[in-house]
């Protein structure tokens, strides 16, 4: 699915708006159709190897009471985007929803009480207008970075990401407009933590393996995402992605390559069908010796494992093995335990053996 340039956003903004007044002026109820994104409409689409949003959908109705609400509120969300991307202004989502958040005159009623009220309202517009939130000039708090040998252009700015201190570049939430001037990298690695990331860093790993490193912080958030598949489909760099080997680990990676099921409307743009694994793994602690370094399990672990192990995308029988052998052992194992053979061992010998080795979950 091809990105939308920014300038057809507010005519499609527009669009919506007519549709709606074409509708009054017909005497019509007002109605938006927006496509369901719970899990009863989420799927493996097992030729892209994504998850996909399914063909269901819901009407809001302007004249239904039980939807009055949420039809001004998306209709609220939508002008306030066209105007910011008509005032090439941006806003963050925070923002947005102090912005609009009012009490409707003649009532004790507010536009908005909570942001929880105003965040699934930017994505029903996303889905019901096929338009990335970064394309509406929404933006998120920013988290993760990425360091190594790449020129981004950034507006007026151009830079090295290699060259900003051991910081790299603090990934904005929207990346869309970011341009790749030159990159010299063999692959991305994709690291769960920021503490990890800064070990590689210190190490020099970037430059010794000619690699770009990029430092999700948890859950990888949207910028980052996109950064990685456009960096891999634009420039055809392979995705390592290097997390803890506990089922929230995994579970980073598998957003990384498949997508989410909240997000599954992005997966062609989020995701990274062709990243592979490389640790940590069960296997792991018997190869490097780590059994003195692993943590238990949970009650809460062993039931994400259970959970994730059902997953249409976690059926490979060597991911199932790895599930089985966690839950079989009680333990985890963290990217930091690999400290226990010294500070170093992670950078020349870890990840290097196991990327010249091909040593990969898929």
């Amino acid at each position: 699915m091809a990105i939308k340039p920014s300038q057809d956003v507010p005519s499609i903004l527009g669009k919506f708006g007519e549709e709606l007044y074409e509708q009054i002026m017909k005497e019509e109820s007002p109605s938006i159709k927006i496509p369901l994104r719970g899990k009863s409409n989420v799927f493996f689409d097992d030729n892209e190897k994504v998850i996909q949003l399914g063909d269901k959908f819901s009407k809001r109705h302007f004249l239904n009471v039980a939807h009055t609400k949420k039809f001004m509120q998306t209709v609220l969300v939508a002008s306030y985007c066209r105007r910011l991307v008509e005032e090439n202004k941006h806003a963050g989502i925070r923002e947005l929803y102090y912005a609009l958040k009012h009490t409707v005159e003649g009532s004790k009623e507010n536009t908005f009480d909570d942001q929880a009220e105003s965040n699934p309202i930017i994505e029903d517009i996303e889905t019901a207008l096929d338009i990335l939130r970064e394309e509406l000039n929404l933006t998120a708090d920013r988290r993760g970075y990425i360091y190594g040998d790449i020129v981004l252009k950034d507006g007026e700015d151009e830079f090295n990401a290699s060259k900003l201190g051991r910081g790299g570049w603090a990934v904005p939430g929207t990346v869309e407009e970011i341009d790749f001037l030159n990159v010299n990298a063999e692959y991305i690695l994709v690291i769960e933590t920021a503490a990890m990331c800064d070990r590689l860093i210190e190490e020099k790993f970037a430059q010794a393996n000619n690699a770009l490193l990029v430092a999700c912080q948890g859950q990888a958030p949207r910028g980052i995402r996109r950064l990685i598949n456009r960096l891999h489909n634009e420039k055809k760099l392979p995705v390592y992605v290097f997390t803890d080997g506990d089922p929230y680990g995994w579970y980073i990676y598998s957003t990384i390559k498949q997508g989410s099921m909240n997000l599954a409307y992005l997966s062609r743009r989020l995701g990274v069908p062709d990243a592979k694994f490389i640790g940590m793994t069960m296997d792991d602690i018997e190869d490097y010796e780590l059994q003195k370094v692993t943590e238990k399990l949970k009650d809460m672990d062993k039931k994400r494992i259970n959970e994730i192990m059902e997953y249409e995308w976690f059926k490979n029988k060597d991911w199932q093995e790895q599930m089985k052998k966690c839950l079989k052992l009680g333990v985890r194992i963290e990217q930091q335990a690999l400290a226990n053979k010294s500070l170093e061992f992670v950078a020349e010998e870890y990840l290097p053996q196991k990327i010249e080795n091909q040593v990969f979950l898929p």
